[in-house]
């Protein structure tokens, strides 16, 4: 009996140790990959990026994220810069996304032309017909007066800019001055997460579409 137990314990399958080693591989993997994304805790070496590390936008897990090292050496000023940018581009990726998903879902404007399909395909569909092109100028003066209206003039000296991005130029409020520090904040720091998403959501559709693998339903009219 003994001999026997101890004979078939050492002839177990070779492939439980197999399974064993590449349970083993997996869960090593698994930790050091998380290790990977985990924040890593070195010291403080530049009194510049210390200065940001309570902006706006440095929020958990990644707090203040800066992989390219582009604020490195960076002054005030510069941050400032990016950040204008960073808003903008999210304000823009914002409007994007949401007119993708409103043409993707087939609604058009009254007599637009119907053969023009959703998507980056608008853009030579329009370009290919008189109609089209007419629309397309449109949207260049429309873009034209949106860049020149979305900065901060230079004719307005009695007013400066609460933070970055803000071009109301002393004229559009719209309750803005009646909030307090903390709903300020926690409305800049809204738009910039929505806008990061955004960024990254335009990214994925355009992607998408153009590997032909669309992460849009069908809709009805087959647009």
């Amino acid at each position: 009996f003994f001999v026997k137990l101890s004979h078939s314990r050492d002839e177990r399958p070779t492939s439980y140790f197999q399974q064993t080693m590449m349970k083993s591989i997996l869960v090593a993997a698994a930790v050091a990959g998380a290790s990977a994304f985990a924040p890593a805790q070195v010291g403080k070496t530049s009194t510049s990026l210390n200065a940001f590390e309570n902006e706006i936008g440095a929020m958990v897990p990644l707090g203040f994220f800066d992989p390219l090292g582009l604020l490195k050496d960076a002054d005030q000023a510069e941050f400032d810069r990016l950040r204008e940018v960073e808003i903008k581009h999210g304000r823009i990726s914002m409007l994007a996304t949401v007119g993708y998903l409103t043409t993707a879902s087939g609604y058009r404007f009254p007599d637009f032309p119907a053969d023009v399909p959703a998507g980056l395909g608008a853009w030579k569909a329009l370009a290919s017909t008189s109609d089209g092109q007419n629309i397309l100028g449109q949207m260049a003066i429309f873009f034209a007066l949106a860049e020149a209206a979305n900065r901060n003039v230079d004719w307005n000296d009695g007013w400066e800019p609460e933070f970055p991005g803000d071009y109301r130029n002393g004229s559009l409020d719209w309750g803005w001055d009646r909030f307090d520090d903390a709903t300020k904040i926690k409305k800049r720091t809204i738009e910039l997460n929505q806008g990061r998403a955004a960024m990254m959501g335009i990214l994925g559709l355009m992607v998408h579409e153009m590997m032909g693998v669309s992460i849009i339903f069908p809709n009805p009219s087959g647009l």
